[in-house]
């Protein structure tokens, strides 16, 4: 059926796909233009405080031509560039449109030039960066892909080409030689205990339970194969001999296709869990590459890490490689490939074999029979040995051509790109060779562009001939002018660009912080003009939606449960279940579905029931709408068909369906109804609802009488503590609904899709109503909108991270995908843009960040170790990097991050420990790379990194009072954590937010966490929004904006720390900074004291001792956490990466 049931996509988008905005500027530098211009209080209230297509190819390459290009995303218009010699495909966020103009003249390089190093690249050029000074001293620095791919339709061309087979001479080996390849085994097992797969809880291994799965261990201990990349560390290219001037075409075999070549699969997925083995000591202590010992490779579909290594080992040959700081965005090309070798001829022989008993030459493409078996190569491009991009396969062919584009932002510390050549295979993947571009030739910023040498393991070249055609141009932070002015003021700013869905304008928004939030139980707050803030109530906006809807009540959820009562104030619908609410409204005939994930442990078959692991009562819920006309759809996070035995169950078994939206039709005025949807961290299940007070005893006998939820402790919890629940929420009302919408049908079209016997069905009917055949329900365009100029008027952008195993309708071949912005990976395609707009975001901030979020860990390639961790999200080094930035402005900026005291469940448990290790890890990289700025500018002993970052985590804390316990059995013990913490009457609450407000200007909410698994796209899904209001920037105000995102951020503040101050409307300021890390400080002392007093403020200082030389470390005598143990700063346990990061 269609899948936008009758509308175009997304419901007449005003942005389609694939999207031709005319071609974006040149790429000619100007001389550059900067960037910037150059005490203790007592307990109780605080006291005052003074496209892509392919073209029938040429028979053979003369100089290029002009090409056209296409793609998708914001652009601007106002320029135009010159062309390359085909139509170029890409795809991903484009942050072209906003590129600095650039010098007339091109490329200044059209090939390969031999220099002293043996090394493949272009002269280096001089440098009009003066600016940039050579890295001083530089940790070792394995990279990985933070994987935001990003695909750029613009190549400059020079006349350069492939010079014939014989003129390219064997390229001399470097010093090291490297062993053959080895075909290894590195999967792991799923963990230790039961997997725990839910985000937002990790428990510990528990004895005795018995996994839903048989070992792993004993499944493949066995096995060596490799679903990726199994391939030696080569070294880097060698220079090929210099191109001559005069054009020369192609000996032997033209570049054209031929016969028609069959392309299949998608390009490896760098944020698939594979990985190959980094080796030690990479970078030596004055920032070189010394000579590298040989690690062997390893790989394979389900193994520890969640992205892929690239491992190509370098020789000081002729002397080392400065590592350097990329800090900005790679726009790089890969051509074409010539001569490759035929690596396939072992296929070959067992196929001539079989079709003397069978006449059938087997193919290794999906059992086709083909007329000649050869390579299916492919070219795998990493930054320090983190994979940053892939072109696709192109199966059965030594001469490929695949024109394809990246735009990939960077931050990270290398000393060269590699362009590595692979050859897929149904088993893995095999090297066939390396180019090698040092980062010292593209600092410039010019283009490198040329024919480059393919080296095999031996540092040969891996057949005569054999050559790779690329381009590579480094666009430094400084000239992308996109970042300098925060959000866009004006109508030509279109939002986060290359993204699945466009920024949509004229909307309304309310933001929520918790579940309910009691009339006057919070401060007013002024915003423009007077107007007070208004202070949301969540779950009542959400009870009140779907008790007025006529026609749709869609529901994701990572839980959902029937029990849970939404509304609890006493009021007329006090009391009422949402299982009773929507069955009622389903007897009216309106259609209610509800998309749940489908928890692996937990099953109801034959009368045998399992609650689950995760308690998200996913069978539960389903047994009560059994035989109502309510749908519950319960989804398996599942892998591709095409994916190895281990990671479908890696992928079944530890990640989750984990967004939560609520998808509603509303009244819109004159007897027509609109689609409104709420977006954010609460699932509608127990545990949640709570109050800017989170009571831990007070309620227990009344709220939460039937809501107790406290997963910290194990056995009886009588009179113990709740766990409180801090989390953000948000509704949206206008266009960009319809896009959360389109997010819902295409997940319950690929969820609903007949499996099996079903499929002999000539129909089926997928529940799913076509709004475009309501005529009472107005389309996207038709909604209400709000004038730009309306104070209170939004614009709305809509991101994901999800893959096409979860979503109907994306492209089945991989040059489509880039008409809808999505990543190609192997297997399947991804959407990333959260990351890709948390990015964008940061790197726009000009004076503070605010971050809540139930996780912060990542950027582990620019750790002190575990660098191939694989945990390689980008978020923390450019909170990082923009620090850094601003001290050596001499700026003030501020980031203020606030995560759980521990991960939800047992904090002496070994997930949890594991994760606390890696945020330690994270926060120690932060601290170090803010310091060596201010040692850079001098300002070491002025400032201290807790100048400028902070984190910090929320508890509360009850004195006695008229609380009865009496006829409730203690504990039995006065040593277990539920004894102790009745005894202290102390808890954290647990901080379940997903959020970032970046200058008061712009918010991001969602259900994505700041880890590797809702950042990558092929593990948890998610979804988030990110908004504005034009009329309240920094851009159109020339001062602190004063509209409902501040109102947010100071009701946020003001629930935290139990007053406002006048400090609060400046928070990068110095004198903010440390008031609020004074608060914390202190309400820290009074959680942690022996004496029991009540807390008027909740933001306590995480529990760390950062010097100032950003050394981070527990703070002494208080190592662990209180009452409930387990190492503050966690411990390096035992257990599979995938699950903690």
């Amino acid at each position: 059926m269609d899948s936008n049931h009758g509308y175009s996509y997304p419901h007449n988008n005003p942005y389609p796909y694939p999207h031709h905005p005319p071609p974006p500027p040149s790429y000619g530098y100007p001389p550059s233009d900067p960037y910037y211009p150059p005490q203790p209080y007592p307990y109780g209230p605080y006291p005052p405080y003074g496209a892509y297509r392919y073209p029938p190819p040429p028979s053979a390459y003369t100089a290029p031509t002009p090409h056209s290009t296409t793609h998708s995303g914001s652009v601007d218009y106002s320029q135009q560039n010159p062309s390359a010699p085909y139509p170029t495909s890409h795809s991903g966020p484009l942050d072209y449109s906003h590129l600095q103009p650039l010098s007339p003249h091109p490329a200044t390089n059209s090939g390969p030039v031999g220099f002293d190093r043996i090394h493949s690249g272009p002269l280096t050029h001089s440098s009009p960066y003066a600016e940039y000074p050579p890295a001083s001293h530089v940790s070792n620095s394995i990279l990985q892909n933070n994987g935001s791919f990003h695909y750029y339709p613009y190549v400059q061309t020079q006349s350069s080409q492939y010079p014939s087979p014989d003129s390219i001479s064997q390229a001399p080996s470097r010093d090291n030689s490297f062993s053959d390849h080895h075909r290894q085994d590195s999967s792991s097992s799923l963990g230790i205990g039961p997997p725990s797969s839910n985000p937002d809880k990790v428990y510990a291994a528990v004895t005795g339970t018995s996994s839903a799965y048989p070992p792993l261990d004993d499944l493949v201990s066995n096995m060596h194969l490799n679903d990726k990349n199994n391939h030696p560390a080569a070294p880097a290219s060698p220079s090929a001999p210099p191109v001559p001037d005069s054009p020369q075409s192609y000996q032997g075999s033209s570049l054209g296709f031929g016969p028609p070549r069959e392309f299949y699969g998608f390009p490896n997925d760098s944020f698939s869990s594979n990985w190959e083995e980094n080796y030690p000591n990479r970078v030596d202590s004055s920032g070189h590459y010394p000579g590298s010992p040989y690690a062997h490779s390893s790989s394979f579909n389900g193994s520890k890490h969640g992205q892929e290594m690239e491992i190509v080992p370098v020789s000081g040959a002729k002397g080392s490689l400065r590592v350097l700081l990329l800090h900005g965005n790679l726009d790089i090309c890969v051509y074409d490939a010539k001569n490759l070798p035929n690596m396939d001829m072992f296929h070959k022989t067992l196929g001539d074999m079989f079709n003397r008993y069978s006449g059938i030459i087997s193919s290794k493409i999906e059992g086709q029979a083909v007329t000649k078996i050869t390579s299916d190569p492919y070219v795998s491009i990493s930054v320090a040995d983190a994979v940053i991009g892939r072109t696709f396969v192109i199966s059965n062919c030594e001469n490929p051509v695949w024109m394809q584009n990246f735009y990939v932002p960077v931050a990270h510390h290398a000393a060269e790109v590699h362009f590595v050549v692979k050859d897929n295979d149904v088993v893995g993947s095999q090297l066939i060779g390396v180019v090698a571009i040092p980062v010292e030739q593209i600092y410039s910023g010019d283009r490198i562009e040329g024919v480059y040498p393919i080296l095999n393991n031996n540092g040969k070249q891996c057949k005569p001939g054999a050559a790779l055609r690329i381009s590579i141009q480094y666009i430094p932070m400084e000239r992308l002018s996109v970042y300098r002015h925060g959000v866009g003021a004006g109508p030509d700013y279109h939002g986060v660009p290359g993204t699945y869905f466009p920024l949509r304008k004229g909307g309304t928004v309310t933001l929520y912080q918790d579940a309910h939030v009691p009339d006057g139980r919070l401060p007013n707050v002024q915003l423009d003009d007077g107007m007070p803030y208004m202070h949301g109530k969540c779950w009542q906006d959400i009870f009140d939606a779907i008790r007025q809807a006529r026609r749709l009540v869609y529901i994701t959820g990572w839980s959902v449960w029937h029990k849970v009562t939404l509304v609890r104030d006493g009021g007329q619908h006090s009391g009422v279940t949402l299982g009773d609410l929507l069955r009622s409204k389903s007897q009216e005939g309106v259609r209610v579905l509800l998309l749940v994930w489908d928890d692996p442990t937990s099953r109801s078959v034959l009368g045998y029931k399992t609650d689950g692991i995760m308690a998200t009562h996913d069978e539960e819920t389903r047994r009560f709408f059994k035989h109502s006309s309510v749908q519950v759809l319960l989804c398996p996070r599942i892998a591709g068909k095409k994916h190895s035995w281990v990671k479908q169950r890696e992928v079944g078994t530890i990640y989750t369906h984990h967004q939560k939206t609520v998808i509603v039709d509303a009244d819109a005025g004159n007897n027509r109804r609109k689609i409104i949807a709420f977006v954010g961290g609460l699932d509608l299940c127990d545990g949640r609802y709570d109050t800017p007070d989170h009571p831990i005893f007070r309620t227990l006998q009344t709220v939460h009488k039937d809501d107790y939820h406290n997963p910290t402790f194990t056995g009886s919890v009588a009179n113990c503590p709740r766990e409180p629940w801090h989390d953000l929420h948000s509704r949206i009302d206008g266009p960009a609904a319809y896009d959360v919408l389109t997010n819902f049908e295409e997940r319950w079209m690929k969820a609903a899709k007949p499996k099996g016997l079903k499929k002999l069905k000539t129909s089926y009917d997928d529940a799913l109503l076509r709004i475009d055949r309501i005529p009472d329900i107005i389309g996207v365009f038709e909604t209400p909108s709000v004038s730009e100029d309306d104070p209170e008027a939004w614009h709305v952008q809509i991101f994901r991270s999800i893959d096409s195993n979860s979503v109907k309708d994306f492209p089945k071949d991989p040059k489509d995908a880039t008409k809808k912005n999505l990543v190609c990976g192997k297997n399947v395609l991804i959407d990333m843009s959260i990351h890709t707009a948390y990015v964008k975001a940061i790197r726009a901030a000009q004076h503070f960040i605010y971050i809540e979020n139930q996780y912060f860990i990542g950027s582990s390639y620019n750790w002190s170790s575990y660098k191939d961790l694989g945990a390689n999200n980008l978020i923390p080094m450019e909170i990082a990097l923009k620090i850094a930035d601003k001290i050596r402005a001499h700026e003030r900026f501020a980031a203020y991050i606030v995560v759980p005291m521990w991960p939800e469940g047992v904090p002496t448990g070994a997930a949890t420990q594991r994760i606390l290790f890696w945020q330690h890890k994270t926060m120690q990289m932060m601290y170090e790379t803010i310091y060596k700025a201010l040692v850079e500018v001098g300002l070491e002993e002025a400032f201290s990194p807790q100048d400028y970052l902070n984190f910090f985590c929320l508890g509360n804390r009850e004195s006695l009072d008229g609380f009865n316990s009496s006829g409730m059995p203690s504990p039995s013990s006065s040593h277990t954590p539920q004894a102790l913490c009745r005894k202290s009457r102390r808890f954290m609450i647990y901080v379940h937010s997903k959020g970032m407000i970046v200058d008061d200007e712009y918010v991001i909410l969602g259900s994505a966490n700041i880890n590797q698994r809702s950042m990558e796209g092929t593990r948890d899904t998610e979804i988030a929004m990110g908004a504005y209001q034009p009329q309240h920037t920094w851009a159109r105000k020339q001062s602190n904006p004063l509209g409902q995102i501040h109102g947010y951020r100071m009701s946020l503040w003001a629930e935290h720390t139990g007053v406002i101050e006048d400090c609060y409307t400046k928070p990068e300021s110095l004198e903010c900074v440390r008031r609020i890390r004074a608060m914390g400080e202190m309400n820290w002392k009074q959680f942690a004291s022996e004496e029991i007093s009540e807390m008027t403020g909740h933001l306590l200082k995480y529990p760390i001792e950062v010097d100032r030389k950003g050394k981070v470390r527990p703070i002494p005598g208080s190592e662990t956490f209180p009452d409930v143990g387990g190492n503050i700063i966690g411990s390096f346990l035992a257990i599979q990466e995938n699950l903690t990061i």
